[in-house]
């Protein structure tokens, strides 16, 4: 192998090992310091790490991406799983409803963490799939939540799919109501029988999603006021989430890492 393609190597299995390792977010300089590395060479890096699901982006700080988390039980400790999973059995437990957390990856979002109460153990609970903007809530939820330019790949399955992308039943119909409305709802567009409520989580106003949190359950009690209710017990928890995942990478919480 080259040796300039065993350096890319190097400096990627680095910068995994690195922000995999810490127990708090890190920054960019900080990653960089660490690693006596060029600063603009961590961040070309780690863009395409975060691309490949390898490492988080959460505003200035870095977090263990899906990937890993999928490997390694201390980094999801330490990452977006583990701050979530206290929210994600609260919101369990007061909706009856599965729950679940789904992040951005590349085209589609990824199922990452999951609570399933034992009533509904006959739905799938999706866990590590990749799901579609045009038939699932969580993505429907994240896509809404970016800009209009950043949207573009996340249509394209849709349209492989044949999905029709314009019209009053269109995609593009479809995000526009949920960015209004904060909320992403599908009934039996999946499994006829369960439907879904999704919301996506930001640590700012007007920032890029980090992730969603869906609420699944039977098509029946999805309805009216049930919905309502639904509705007001995910904005809660996303609430939380999102003030959790603030702290996570606040000045106070990174100062007390370094004590």
């Amino acid at each position: 192998m080259p040796a300039s393609a065993t350096s890319a190597v190097d400096k990627a299995l680095d910068l995994i090992e690195t922000v995999a390792g810490s127990d708090r977010p890190l920054r960019l300089s900080e990653i960089a310091d660490r690693l006596g590395m060029h600063r603009a060479t961590a961040y070309r890096v780690l863009l395409d790490l975060v691309r490949r699901g390898w490492v988080l982006r959460l505003g200035d700080h870095y977090l263990p991406g899906t990937a890993i988390l999928r490997l390694s039980g201390a980094a999801a400790a330490n990452g977006l799983a583990g701050v979530a999973r206290p929210v994600l059995e609260a919101l369990a437990a007061e909706t009856g409803m599965m729950v679940n957390l789904q992040v951005p990856a590349e085209d589609r979002s990824r199922v990452v963490d999951v609570v399933r109460p034992a009533r509904l153990a006959m739905i799938s609970d999706l866990r590590d799939e990749l799901l579609p903007v045009h038939r699932f809530a969580g993505p429907l939820a994240l896509v809404a939540a970016l800009a209009p330019e950043a949207r573009a790949p996340y249509l394209r399955p849709a349209e492989a799919d044949g999905h029709p992308l314009t019209g009053p039943d269109g995609l593009l119909a479809d995000l526009d109501r949920t960015a209004s409305s904060g909320f992403a709802v599908q009934r039996g567009r999946n499994q006829q029988l369960i439907a879904s409520v999704s919301r996506a989580v930001t640590t700012a106003a007007g920032a890029t999603p980090v992730c969603a949190l869906t609420v699944v359950g039977p098509v029946a009690e999805f309805d009216g006021e049930g919905l309502t209710t639904l509705e007001r017990q995910l904005r809660a928890a996303v609430d939380r989430l999102s003030s959790d995942l603030a702290e996570l990478t606040s000045s106070h919480h990174t100062a007390r890492g370094h004590a």
